[in-house]
């Protein structure tokens, strides 16, 4: 569904490259999680993907469209929500009649199960709300708007904890094999439940791109002891129950993602991508017990 061709890209001649000679492929039916540090692109890359950014060179396509181009019929089946917005002070009602032309798929009832969920009002009016308020009405419009290409920049920001739960549990129900869902964000342990495909950035690099079931194939992450074996062991770090580890898994039983601690095992050991088998370049070699990070 998505094509990144070789794009570089920056803001202006005199700043850094924030991406060089960049590329990616996302298909259709996944929810693909875009983890990364500060910096490293992250929401610059969704507005490349929505066609509100050109890159320099190289081409950003959907569908096999380039996006740049703008083409109206595109451009109705993407959907971007920002880390930040604002609303009208009008009603929902008024807001979705003046919005939804633009969207031919657009659901009522679709939104009415997602206001429901999120337990909102239908009537409500959009000036009255709070933050996070506003962030699930406008998402719940989002989900409604029944486009293909769904991208959320810091989505659980703002929300509380039982908002984020409602979250996961909204797009989940609003996912279709049609439809491609790419979730920005920092705040991993809201999402990575929903999550089955995982793109890590590290500056112009990709570190991880592979589907969440090929991680928990071949890696398990546990919660051991302090003292406990650690030959099965490829990347440790402290922990309040002792160490927080990820170890090979060749009976291939699964246990939760850990996504916080994949990142930081795969900045400080990078031959473990050969062992996903899901990073750009890498080869067969399994890599040692001693690349382990203790101080992280």
């Amino acid at each position: 569904m998505i094509t990144i061709d070789h794009i570089d890209f920056k803001y202006g001649r005199r700043r850094p490259a924030v991406f060089e000679d960049f590329s990616l492929r996302i298909g259709s039916g996944r929810i693909c999680g875009l983890l990364g540090r500060n910096g490293t692109g992250k929401s610059t890359l969704l507005y490349l993907l929505s066609g509100l950014l050109f890159p320099q060179r190289g081409a950003v396509c959907f569908r096999g469209e380039d996006v740049a181009r703008r083409r109206p019929e595109e451009l109705r089946d993407i959907f971007l929500v920002p880390e930040e917005f604002s609303l009208p002070g009008v009603t929902l009602s008024r807001y979705v009649a003046l919005n939804r032309p633009f969207y031919p798929r657009f659901s009522d009832e679709l939104l009415a199960s997602c206001l429901r969920d999120f337990d909102l009002a239908s009537d409500l009016h959009l000036g009255q709300l709070s933050m996070g308020q506003k962030k699930k009405a406008f998402m719940s419009f989002a989900l409604a708007a029944g486009t293909s290409l769904l991208l959320m920049d810091e989505p659980t920001n703002g929300l509380d904890i039982p908002s984020k739960s409602q979250f996961r549990r909204v797009v989940a129900n609003c996912m279709t094999e049609e439809r491609t869902i790419v979730v920005s964000t920092h705040q991993v342990r809201d999402v990575e439940a929903l999550l089955d495909h995982v793109v890590m950035l590290e500056g112009s690099h990709i570190l991880l791109d592979s589907p969440t079931a090929a991680i928990c194939r071949c890696l398990s992450f546990e919660e051991r002891p302090v003292g406990a074996p650690l030959d099965d062991v490829l990347y440790e770090q402290p922990s309040l129950a002792g160490r927080s580890v990820i170890a090979r898994n060749p009976q291939g039983r699964e246990t939760p993602l850990n996504l916080e601690l994949l990142f930081n095992a795969l900045l400080s050991a990078p031959a473990l991508r050969a062992f996903i088998g899901g990073g750009r370049g890498a080869d067969n070699v399994e890599p040692e017990n001693t690349n382990r990070n203790e101080n992280i």
